[in-house]
């Protein structure tokens, strides 16, 4: 029984971001009087923290002589909403992890500092007037009929699925229904994947409601910048946040819809730390606060056609491009075993681009491979250059003269002579984005070329600098991995080439042939978008492949179809629901061990408990080892997304339990790469 506090003694349960899954008790002093959502100054062991006050308590299992008291209540933030609280103790119990942590997550770093300067409170902005006129783009008969329903549906709860073709004019629609919640004083959440789609969308919005309050919240920003934007969006003074996922957990004073652009991008699950999916908790979000949220998308993922199939969405669809005279690119593959390229361009791909040059017209190289090539290899004795801390190829950065690991950081000169035999005859394999330049240069030198990826944009501010560029026609020959193959539109850009995407036809993931589908028609949609119509080479070993006869079809629910078809007889998502449990080690066996272990208690839990979930056998991942520690893991399966989780609320105890300290270990539900 827990402890009767002394009469008057009030206690407060607090939230703090430590990997324990538990509220933790304090005692209130005279003067203080800490709400629910409050942010409070605890002592914690031999530190101080800042915490989430959650609740009052009417006891405590901690003896009254041994609580400790709140030290103060951060007076320049105001209380956490009881809707983001809500939203907070869903995320703690659908992902399994604490409600600190997950409060930790969604508070910026700067507002957890214990001592810090003050940050100004702001005042709620004007209710914004909408620009109307003949300044506004002309919707065609597709949007104006979308964005029509929308408005039918604005006071309530409407998830609408809006597929629409590359250049199909989805940005417009999501600018008109901002544009209706900001006329009715609320605030609009516009979600995107990746920082890199954010200048050009930001300023396309910027143009559109400059009179409203506009932030970006995304991990680029410095502290104060996000704790700004943060108390911005909480305050009501953030009319429109623009945001990468983390910006899904953003305070809000009056949300009244939400944006999910790209949703069915990879990027919307959190790989660390709280595993939650930004897309799955906005639908949520909207569900809960009663407010219409758009997923947009070229191609949708499964899971959310699956539900407009299903009537749980509405299914929007734009079949033609927006712009007059615009049409969908020609895609064609190249049969790379007659046409062998030679530094990974084919003669057929190095044509087309000398066509575009002469026609001065931009061209785009897509390769997803950063660095000079995948690997260093010696003819004489068949080393290769491997990380020592991963199951993983170091790759060779010519620039810098370094092999580095993509995976764990870990980075080692190149070595003038083979490691294994002492041979000097080392030569790169594989080609990279480097390489692919180099090759480039060589080709055509005369052309003027950019290259995108994380190395050449590691600098605040380079990857605007570089696409602005590409705007204003300085670039002819655009080289990049996935940064660029989506949410970018260059009117000049009329031919798109696409190297090494063979390898994730036969992949052991489930979900490769969905990812390489978006992503060819994504990076296809890059070209053409003018009114020039644009082409598309995809070099492969494979031609005749059904995937990239529904890429060059731009068919996307023939594809979905036939995908859906082959997941449903696997019994894979969205037919069945996943739990993944990850473990790794720095003791070579242990990792093993343990999900073993997990394997034999979790199996003997479903039968004793009768529970349609099926533990498969413990397993190494594809990437055995990563920064020196060895990792296995475990899946479950099951057809009840409710029964999945009550199997791991009675199961999950006895992980917690473990006395394998040495072994650190993650529970990751709707897992994205398995």
């Amino acid at each position: 029984m827990p402890a009767t506090p002394p009469e008057g003694l009030p206690i407060v349960r607090v939230a703090l971001d430590v990997p324990l899954e538990s509220l933790f008790d304090f005692r209130v002093p005279e003067g203080l009087d800490p709400v629910p959502g409050s942010l409070v100054v605890v002592p914690f062991g031999r530190t101080r923290k800042v915490g989430v006050a959650i609740e009052r308590a009417a006891g405590s299992q901690i003896a009254p002589a041994r609580l400790k008291a709140i030290e103060s209540v951060v007076a320049d933030v105001p209380p956490i909403a009881r809707p983001e609280l809500d939203l907070f103790d869903f995320c703690a119990r659908y992902y399994h992890r604490g409600l600190g942590e997950v409060a930790g997550a969604a508070l910026p770093a700067r507002l957890r500092q214990v001592s810090r300067r003050g940050l100004k409170r702001e005042k709620g902005s004007e209710p914004f007037i909408a620009k109307k006129g003949t300044g506004l783009p002309r919707l065609n008969e597709a949007q104006e009929a979308i964005v029509r329903t929308c408005l039918e549906h604005f006071d309530g709860f409407y998830p609408v699925l809006l597929r629409g073709v590359t250049g199909s004019g989805k940005t417009e629609i999501y600018l008109r229904l901002i544009a209706e919640a900001l006329e009715r004083g609320r605030q609009a959440l516009l979600l995107v994947p990746e920082i890199g789609l954010t200048p050009q969308l930001e300023g396309q919005i910027r143009e559109r409601f400059g009179d409203a309050n506009i932030v970006s919240a995304h991990s680029h920003l410095n502290e104060g910048e996000r704790a700004r934007a943060w108390l911005a969006a909480q305050s009501g003074e953030a009319r429109i946040v623009l945001g990468t996922r983390l910006s899904v957990l953003m305070p809000f004073q009056g949300l009244g819809l939400i944006v999910v652009d790209e949703e069915q991008d990879l990027s919307y699950k959190q790989q660390e730390g709280l595993r939650y999916s930004a897309r799955d908790v906005a639908v949520l979000r909207a569900q809960r606060q009663g407010i219409p949220i758009v997923l947009g998308s070229a191609t949708p993922s499964l899971e959310s056609f699956q539900h407009a199939v299903e009537g749980r969405y509405t299914l929007a669809t734009l079949t033609e491009r927006a712009v007059a005279g615009a049409v969908l690119p020609e895609v064609k593959t190249v049969d790379t075993r007659a046409d062998r390229p030679h530094e990974g361009l084919s003669f057929a791909l190095k044509q087309a681009i000398g066509r575009r040059l002469a026609a001065k017209e931009q061209s785009l190289v897509f390769v997803n491979r950063r660095g000079y090539a995948p690997v260093l290899f010696c003819r004489a004795c068949s080393w290769h250059s491997t990380c020592t801390r991963c199951t993983a190829n170091l790759v060779l950065h010519r620039d810098a003269r370094e092999l580095r690991c993509h995976h764990c950081g870990h980075r080692e000169r190149v070595p003038a002579a083979c490691p294994g035999c002492g041979a000097v005859d080392l030569a790169p394999v594989g080609h990279g984005t480097q390489r692919v330049e180099q090759a480039l240069r060589d080709a055509f030198p005369a052309a003027r070329i950019e290259r995108v990826d994380r190395d050449s944009t590691s600098r605040r501010g380079a990857l605007a600098g570089v696409l602005g560029k590409v705007r204003e026609g300085e670039v002819d020959i655009l080289i990049g991995t996935q940064m660029l193959a989506k949410g970018h539109d260059y009117p000049n850009l009329t031919l798109v080439g696409v190297l090494d995407s063979d390898s994730a036809l036969f992949s052991a993931d489930f979900r490769a042939s969905e990812r390489l589908f978006a992503q060819l028609v994504q990076v296809a949609g890059r070209a053409g978008r003018g009114a020039r119509r644009g082409e598309v080479l995809i070099q492969t070993d494979f031609p005749g492949h059904a995937l990239y006869a529904a890429a060059a079809s731009q068919d996307y629910e023939r594809f979905a179809r036939a995908a859906l078809d082959e997941r449903r007889m696997a019994s894979f998502p969205p037919f069945a629901y996943l739990a993944l449990l990850r473990a790794e080690s720095k003791k070579p066996g242990e990792a093993m061990a343990f999900v073993k272990n997990a394997a034999r208690t979790a199996k003997r839990a479903a039968a004793r408990e009768k529970l349609d979930v099926e533990v498969f056998d413990a397993v190494a991942p594809p990437l055995e080892r990563k920064a020196g520690f060895e990792r296995a893991q475990l899946l479950l399966r099951s057809g009840s997304r409710a029964t999945l989780q009550s199997f791991l609320n009675g199961w999950k105890p006895s992980l917690d339990a473990s006395q394998e300290r040495r072994v650190r270990w993650s529970l990751d539900v709707d897992p994205q790469e398995v």
